[in-house]
Parts: structure tokens; sequence; C-alpha cells
């Protein structure tokens, strides 16, 4: 039993992937299915520290909906600015359904890492590594100078995209360090 919510949600983030290299889409029923599931197996299971620590069980029904509202809220900025799309955002809440809010934080940074690390590593494949550290260059550097100018910082779109990314990727590569510590030694990797 203890490895049936690994296997559920190892098993979702390999559909998320597959559907956002083959189509640049995550599908509704998969995050929204996934995201009842981690709510349900938070809910159903006898109380413990997680569904993927010790000492294994579930958080609880508000625990788990902390975890969806956060990893909705951690990524919804980035939607915002047309930086992810609202899969993207829909699979991270799906994966603070089953870890909860503070677990769904580190993933979170650990996906805006490997996000990053992707982005450089498709630019580059593509020969579009140039175009894309100077749109991230003057991004920034108009923000800042928005900023100093007593404005509210923000980041336009570049006049010139450097490309789509299946940020469903990052995610995965996000999550697996927490769903691997957390199986292979049995305590969480972020508390």
């Amino acid at each position: 039993m203890t490895l049936l919510p690994l296997f559920i949600l190892c098993l979702l983030l390999a559909l998320a992937v597959w559907n956002d290299l083959r189509t640049r889409r995550i599908p509704n029923a998969l995050v929204f299915g996934g995201a009842l599931l981690g709510l349900l197996l938070n809910t159903a299971l006898p109380s413990g520290d997680g569904l993927f620590i010790q000492v294994f069980g579930g958080i609880g029904l508000w625990q788990a909906l902390a975890g969806l509202a956060v990893g909705l809220c951690l990524l919804l900025p980035m939607y915002a600015m047309r930086a992810l799309g609202a899969g993207d955002v829909k699979l991270m809440a799906m994966i603070g359904a089953f870890v909860g809010p503070g677990a769904v934080a580190g993933i979170t940074l650990l996906t805006l890492l490997a996000g990053g690390v992707l982005a450089l590593v498709v630019a580059g494949f593509n020969g579009r590594l140039r175009v894309m550290l100077h749109n991230t260059w003057h991004m920034i550097k108009y923000s800042m100078l928005r900023s100093l100018a007593g404005e509210v910082p923000k980041m336009d779109a570049p006049a010139a995209a450097s490309g789509r990314l299946p940020y469903a990727v990052a995610i995965a590569a996000g999550a697996a360090p927490y769903l691997i510590v957390g199986a292979s030694s049995g305590r969480s990797l972020f508390f």
C-alpha cells in the first residue's frame, strides 16, 4: 500500500510529460483526476506524515487542499506573464494535492531550476541560445530600469520568441528528488 501513491503520482507525471512532448498540452482530465486522487488518498488513508515519507499516511484533507492551493499560486504569476501554460500550473497544483504545502514549495523551486536548465539545453539544441540569452538580458534590464524609475517592475514578453518548452518535463524533474528521497529513505527532502 505504501508504494501505491508513489506509483500513481509517477504514472500521472509520466502521462503529463508524454502528452506535453507530443501535443504541448496537458489534459485537464489528467490533472483534475490526479488532484482528486491526491485529495482522496490523503483523506482516506490513516493519518501520517505524508504519502511518500515516514510515518506513511494521509496528511488530511485540509493539508492536501493547502498543497493544491500553494502549488497553484506559486506558478500562477508565470502563467499571467505567459511564461507557462495553464496545464503546467494545474500540474503543480495536482502535485500539491499529493504532497502538501511545504513539499510543493520545495518541488516548485526545484522545478524552476530544472526549467532553466531545460531552457538552456533546448535553446542550444535548436540554435536559439543567443536569442534566449538576449531576451533574458533585456527583460531583466528593463524590469530593473522600471523599478529604478519608481514603476512597478514587470517583464514584458520579448519581441522574438526563443521557443516553447514542454514544461511538464521540468515539473517531473523537480518532483523526482522529493519522490526518490522520500521513497528510498523514508524522510522528506524539504522539512
